[in-house]
């Protein structure tokens, strides 16, 4: 299978994603040409060991200058605590501004690595290279980086673009199941907010998907980052309007995260759950009918993926949802479709409208 390149246009910062399988066996894929700067490769402790420890060798191997900073694993380490520890290590290390970082793991190091390249020394440039599947399709690509914060998920960060991103499908093999299915959360929303031709594939390719088949995988990877580098291309600081659409579901799935504490739920998990909630929502306020609220529901539950939120009171989740980046003026703002394929972003829904649907929610079964 041939490794494929597109390109998010940016400008002076557009950069490469690269799809491929085995795309870590050779280093050309990662650094192209020569480079004299120090490079530190930023893991967490269950993914180095798979393929940060070859990958520090090949580029020592390859006459580079690189040490490795491996960190805690999970959400709940996505903080200022844990972001100080790369600070340490870069400066106890005397790096400089031509120091190039590589966030080798999933969402969690993408996204601390990437705002740790932001604001150290003012800007340092980082490549990514995401290991699971709900990074390689969403948070490697579109320079979003932040870390957590107690009252809210992401609350802290910057835009900061990637030099390059690459996507090693071989990786996913050894992803845990749950992990996996959490990134097919992400593609399943590309299709359902943005795509209808891919919400179609998707419907008919669940399966291989679930089976990890690999061309099926392969093309779910590209054609969710193709989307997502059109839409981040047309709006990369998310000021006219499309490029939050790419958060579908995620304003009930963060306030998910955030009322339960950090990692209890896997990201992808609560992006499911809030889906279903958005879609509910969305035919409730007859924006689409009973028959396209099925069919979205239907392939999100042949996932396995939560379809109901846990027990979380109203009022609570709509404190969390009241802290979300896309609210203006005190007014929350949903992400709601007018078909598969079609959503817009609504501010004029009422707090109490909300209230009562997340107070009343309907009956879907597990």
């Amino acid at each position: 299978m041939s490794a494929v390149t597109l390109q998010v246009q940016l400008g002076a910062r557009t950069y490469e994603i690269v799809i491929g399988d085995g795309l870590l066996n050779d280093i050309s894929n990662i650094i192209q040409g020569s480079v004299d700067a120090q490079i530190v490769v930023v893991s967490n402790i269950l993914v180095y060991p798979l393929y940060g420890v070859p990958l520090e060798a090949a580029l020592r191997k390859a006459g580079m200058r690189v040490f490795s900073i491996v960190l805690p694993d999970g959400e709940v380490n996505k903080d200022w605590p844990t972001l100080d520890k790369i600070f340490d290590s870069l400066l106890e290390n005397a790096c400089d501004r031509k120091t190039m970082l590589i966030a080798l793991g999933g969402g969690v190091i993408g996204d601390m690595v990437g705002f740790a390249a932001a604001i150290y020394q003012r800007g340092i440039p980082f490549i990514q290279i995401p290991t699971t599947l709900l990074a390689q399709v969403d948070s490697s690509v579109g320079g979003k980086t932040a870390i957590n914060h107690r009252l809210g998920k992401n609350m802290v960060g910057a835009f900061y673009q990637p030099r390059r991103v690459v996507i090693d499908i071989a990786t996913l093999a050894s992803l845990p199941e749950r992990e996996y299915r959490s990134g097919l959360a992400e593609i399943i929303k590309y299709g359902v907010a943005l795509d209808a031709d891919f919400y179609n594939w998707i419907e008919q390719n669940i399966d291989l998907l679930l089976q990890r088949e690999p061309a099926a995988l392969m093309y779910a990877i590209r054609r969710s980052c193709e989307i997502k580098a059109s839409v981040v291309g047309d709006d990369e600081y998310e000021t006219k309007g499309g490029r939050a659409l790419l958060n579908f579901g995620h304003t009930f799935g963060h306030a998910i995260e955030s009322a339960l504490g950090y990692g209890v739920w896997l990201h992808g998990e609560a992006v499911a759950s809030g889906m279903v909630m958005a879609t509910n929502f969305s035919c409730a306020m007859g924006r689409i009918d009973l028959k396209t609220t099925e069919r979205i529901i239907d392939v999100i539950k042949r996932t396995g993926l939560p379809l109901r939120p846990p027990d979380i009171p109203a009022d609570v989740m709509l404190m969390h949802m009241s802290r979300d980046k896309k609210n203006e003026n005190g007014d929350i703002h949903l992400i709601l479709l007018d078909a598969i394929g079609a959503s817009s972003l609504d501010g004029t829904v009422k707090r109490d409208a909300i209230h009562n649907y997340l107070a009343n929610l309907p009956n879907i079964n597990q």
